[in-house]
């Protein structure tokens, strides 16, 4: 007969913070691996109609909340930025 090891299931973020409210050792639930994501700010952004109809058309074709679209593309052009400004001859960054 096989022995199957059971897969434990993840401990819930409430379970761990109600552990550590009574003051008991919640060190085992880190491994620290990963990195800590800083705060999420909410923003409103306008856009004109023709540009929401093209971010929906790709939201669609990708399969992903138009959300989800405006944080690549974002993403995206601000590593473009960043490698351009890193890549300009010294002279011009002055």
């Amino acid at each position: 007969m096989k022995s199957t090891r059971k897969q434990k299931k993840p401990v819930e973020a409430e379970t761990i913070a109600r552990l550590a409210d009574e003051g008991k050792d919640v060190s085992r639930f880190f491994t620290n691996e990963g990195r800590m994501m800083g705060p999420i700010q909410r923003v409103n952004v306008d856009f004109a109609s023709p540009m929401l109809e093209e971010l929906d058309n790709a939201a669609k074709e990708l399969n992903i909340s138009r959300q989800a679209v405006i944080k690549t593309l974002i993403r995206q052009a601000l590593d473009h930025h960043y490698l351009a400004v890193t890549h300009q001859p010294a002279a011009k960054r002055r």
